[in-house]
């Protein structure tokens, strides 16, 4: 398991991404309702350490479906809500969720790469400083976006993705096993 030379702690934000990360990504589709929604194993009770250790967790989630009118932000909003309710159950927490529904085009902001996402969040909770956050993804926009806004990177094994130029500071098959190796 690769070893983590940074010092996390509660001055630190914890930026994720959620398909592939928090929950099992759905092939070729979209998770479009909670019944789709299956969170990767371990990631609920890992959520209560990294609530201990980072003194905010923002989700920051690209949601083409909506754009693409296979779901409607409502479906969303409940999807995150039950997923925060599970999360919460066991002592974890997310701060805040913040989501791109567009599809994806240069003119998309809000979608990663693009830091809009982030530059919100900042704009909502001030104390978040870049430069002691971390970016946690499973995809190259999700690390663009983390090496854009100068944070520490960690990759979620899964995509195929080319990383040139935007290579990964951690590398781990999953977010329970980062958890495992800040501990």
């Amino acid at each position: 398991m690769q070893e983590i030379t940074h010092q996390f702690n509660s001055a630190w934000t914890l930026f994720l991404d959620r398909d592939g990360v928090i929950n099992e990504r759905a092939d070729d589709d979209y998770i479009k309702k909670w019944e789709e929604f299956s969170f990767v194993a371990g990631v609920p009770r890992a959520m209560e350490k990294l609530a201990a250790t980072f003194g905010r967790i923002i989700l920051v989630t690209n949601q083409a479906g909506i754009g693409k009118k296979l779901m409607t932000e409502k479906h969303l909003n409940e999807i995150h809500r039950m997923m925060l309710k599970t999360i919460d159950l066991l002592d974890g927490r997310i701060d805040k969720i913040y989501h791109a529904p567009e599809l994806p085009s240069p003119d998309a902001p809000l979608r990663k790469p693009g830091t809009a996402m982030a530059l919100q969040a900042q704009k909502d909770f001030p104390e978040i400083d870049f430069s002691k956050s971390v970016m946690m993804g499973d995809s190259l926009s999700d690390m663009q976006f983390g090496k854009k806004l100068g944070m520490v990177t960690v990759l979620i094994e899964g995509k195929a993705d080319d990383f040139t130029g935007a290579e990964p500071d951690y590398i781990f098959p999953s977010l329970p096993d980062f958890v495992k190796a800040l501990m």
